[in-house]
């Protein structure tokens, strides 16, 4: 066993070891590039919600569909680029680090937008943390079920319990959230990228298939019109949120950027590429995915694409993209709860500092054990999969999580931190375009949130929790 230092340390502190393997701040050295950067942000960007943009689509038909998508794209990519500019305070190459989103909405603007930023960003992080539990049991449930429709055929009903394989994702979850920080698990994200971009592309070819198959493309103008003008309303305001919700990465884009070694270039600059990189390639995935998903099933598109069976067969095709989603969500759902762990550990380290039990741990590449750790992130996975089991709802789970954080963690406290950081003057064009954009944000997000609500209390109000 290894007595490890407190998590913040320095050469001034009296760290002792060679200067050469620290950064300016006494910390590790940081090894980042542009490319594991970009990995990170694909990890993160391309998620299940992918699979749900069809049906977002259809919801706001040939017109609405696209142009919101397009919109949601390019809102993310500017703010992104915003909030990079905030990684140190004051000079972009010189200044203070600023290690995780909290921390720099904390050291520009404090108060109560601190407080704000920490309440929406880490309920948002647990929340992702139950979604992709959910989407990955129901994509290990598909491959059980269509060997079933392959057998048996289409018309059976195949029901088969989701609960099992909440608890095979939990149990997957448990042993790599041994990995202890983002700058350890550069390699399960590019594996879950290269997933991403697995079964991204077999919804597409599948969708493109369909589509040839079907000698035209299906969809209308306005999307979906056979339901009552109160449901068109929730429909479409939910897809605003499927589509936030396949964008965001704000919460935890500045942790990743904590991860680019030092400059020349700033991490600023490397992390403004990196997402450029990243929102691009995503975007024209998503547009391909969606758009064809669409194209294929027209209005019935399912909110799932690989998992609502719009598609039988190839059977083992379909196999093979649902393991590529189980395998990426097993690493985005590190991606998205390290900034959780952190946090907690960051503090007990800070209150026990001499605790053998919060400190002290056992390095196996790429894991480090502690009992704190072991104990803290167990009971953590064992939540998510909890309600993940009590709430099996992918759909509005994804819409909600979108919809409740868009305003607040991609457009309102990135802008705000730049009108601070950059001294933008009250009044100027910039200073009026970047209000413009917050109160835009504001009504889109909270207009979303409106119909995720509703759908979810509609949902809930026919499920029986825990009933798989």
């Amino acid at each position: 066993m290894v007595q490890i230092e407190p998590l913040e340390v320095s050469l001034e502190a009296g760290n002792q070891a060679d200067s050469a393997l620290l950064d300016d701040d006494g910390r590790p050295r940081r090894t980042g590039t542009f490319w594991t950067a970009s990995a990170h942000i694909i990890t993160a960007v391309i998620g299940s919600g992918v699979l749900s943009l069809p049906w977002a689509t259809a919801q706001l038909g040939w017109v609405g569909g696209p142009a919101v998508m397009v919109v949601f794209g390019g809102v993310t990519y500017f703010t992104a680029t915003l909030q990079a500019e905030c990684y140190r305070t004051g000079d972009e190459e010189t200044g203070a680090r600023n290690y995780t989103y909290i921390g720099a909405v904390r050291a520009i603007l404090g108060g109560a937008n601190a407080k704000l930023c920490g309440i929406i960003q880490y309920a948002n992080l647990v929340g992702t943390a139950v979604g992709y539990t959910i989407a990955a049991s129901i994509s290990m449930q598909a491959i059980k079920r269509a060997g079933c429709f392959h057998a048996n055929g289409h018309n059976v009903p195949c029901h088969i319990s989701s609960t099992p394989y909440m608890l095979i994702f939990g149990a997957f979850e448990i042993v790599f959230s041994q990995i202890p920080d983002f700058h350890e698990i550069w390699w399960l994200s590019i594996v879950a990228a290269v997933m991403s971009f697995t079964y991204s592309g077999v919804g597409l070819g599948l969708g493109i298939a369909q589509t040839v198959a079907d000698g035209g493309f299906r969809g209308t103008i306005a999307g979906v019109t056979n339901v009552t003008a109160t449901q068109k309303a929730w429909r479409s305001l939910q897809a605003l949120g499927n589509i936030a919700f396949a964008f965001a990465f704000s919460n935890v884009y500045t942790e990743i950027q904590d991860t680019i070694k030092a400059p020349p270039p700033s991490e600023a600059k490397v992390m403004k590429q990196a997402s450029l990189l990243s929102i691009v390639a995503t975007s024209v995935f998503y547009a391909l995915c969606g758009w064809m998903g669409y194209a294929a099933f027209g209005n019935a598109a399912p909110d799932n694409l690989l998992t609502g069976f719009g598609f039988f067969e190839p059977f083992w095709l379909v196999d093979a993209a649902n393991v590529a989603i189980a395998v990426h969500l097993i690493g985005a759902y590190q991606v998205y709860c390290q900034p959780v762990f952190a946090f907690v550990e960051r503090k007990a380290s800070r209150r026990w500092p001499d605790s053998g039990f919060v400190n002290s741990e056992l390095r196996v590449w790429p894991f480090a054990i502690s009992a704190f750790r072991l104990a803290w992130r167990s009971v953590f996975v064992c939540f998510t999969t909890v309600v993940a089991m009590a709430l099996p709802f992918f759909g509005v789970i994804v819409g909600l999580l979108g919809a409740i954080s868009f305003w607040p963690l991609t457009v309102y406290l990135p802008t705000e931190m730049y009108i601070a950081q950059r001294g933008v003057r009250r009044g100027s064009a910039l200073w009026i375009g970047l209000r413009a954009l917050a109160v835009a944000g504001f009504v889109v997000s909270a207009a979303a949130t409106t119909g995720a609500v509703a759908n979810f209390v509609g949902d809930f109000m026919k499920f029986r929790p825990f009933s798989g």
